[in-house]
């Protein structure tokens, strides 16, 4: 019964989140701004959602193929059409439970190929290992370009007093975490320091297969593939056009958190594009309608291909 509960909680919350958020944003806004999204969206040039979208697609092969490699090393063939048809699938059941996507992947192979669960599994975490890797770089290198601008809003948001003791609070319970990671022998601690093992182990599994370098070239095709999405789709608008190269980090950065910890970011990618667009001056109106637009291209574009990939993998696996 518990369980039952705890899967229920899991599809439900995230849904509720999504429809709070998507009832707070536009409950702040008045009827005239409302018309005012509603112009963003009639004028909006979707030619280059259209460029954004096929990006989006190349990504989503690149990954497909992608993991041949870890599954080769593995010691198991699954061809490339079976595999993208997977990915699919897996970034499809995304939007009902959140990461429920790479048991779905992982159950496709075993159903169509005989590859077995816990080692199609194993693969889909060790890729996830390399892509939290990635984003923390990106999360970085958003900080360095950002700094001053992200300086300057904490400056005019927060008083320098509060700032000095947030940063010593913050440092004294930084120190105290890293003390109680070392040295504690606390149950929980103790997990935690093996699920980090973990992760740097299938981190640096992946430099010692085979086929590393094109497991490494197909994961930079994935992520480039990811920015140049979000490049892409900025000229839709007239107001988002101009936003520099740091910015558009910024923003993929944010968006990417969003997908990542909701069902596909319904709710939360509009709203936290928004925000974080209106720190560079962006109209707020401006910004959710782009997070919006965007948002909905790619939903639209992942349930297109994953509903087409339900259907043909029954038929391209017909003699099974």
């Amino acid at each position: 019964m518990k369980e039952k509960i705890k899967k229920i909680l899991g599809i439900v919350l995230p849904l509720l989140l999504g429809v709070f958020l998507v009832f707070y944003t536009y409950n702040k806004f008045t009827p005239e701004q409302i018309e005012e999204m509603k112009g963003y969206f009639k004028n909006a040039d979707y030619s280059y959602i259209v460029i954004s979208s096929v990006f989006s697609i190349v990504s989503l092969a690149a990954r497909g193929y992608r993991w041949r490699f870890s599954l080769e090393h593995m010691g198991y063939f699954s061809d490339f059409k079976t595999n993208f048809a997977a990915v699919n699938i897996g970034y499809m059941m995304n939007y009902t439970v959140p990461r429920s996507g790479e048991v779905s992947r992982a159950l496709v192979l075993n159903k169509y190929n005989n590859t077995p669960f816990d080692k199609a599994f194993g693969t889909i975490i060790a890729e996830r290992v390399i892509d939290l890797f990635i984003l923390i770089g990106f999360i970085l290198t958003a900080l360095v370009l950002q700094f001053d601008q992200l300086k300057s809003f904490l400056i005019k948001t927060i008083p320098f007093e509060k700032l000095i003791q947030l940063a010593i609070v913050g440092g004294i319970g930084f120190i105290t975490v890293l003390l109680l990671f070392i040295y504690s022998k606390w149950k929980p601690i103790l997990l935690i320091k093996e699920k980090v093992a973990g992760l740097i182990e299938g981190l640096l599994s992946t430099f010692k297969m085979p086929k590393r370098i094109p497991f490494l070239s197909y994961t930079a095709v994935i992520w480039i593939s990811y920015v140049l999405t979000f490049y892409s789709a900025i000229y839709a608008l007239p107001e988002t056009s101009s936003i520099s190269f740091g910015t558009i980090v910024t923003a993929f950065v944010v968006g990417s958190l969003a997908v990542t910890f909701t069902n596909g970011g319904f709710g939360a990618f509009p709203l936290m594009i928004s925000q974080i667009l209106l720190l560079y001056n962006i109209p707020e109106t401006a910004g959710t309608a782009f997070g919006w637009i965007l948002w909905s291209s790619q939903t639209a574009l992942v349930v297109l291909l994953g509903g087409l990939s339900f259907l043909l993998l029954p038929i391209l696996h017909r003699k099974k």
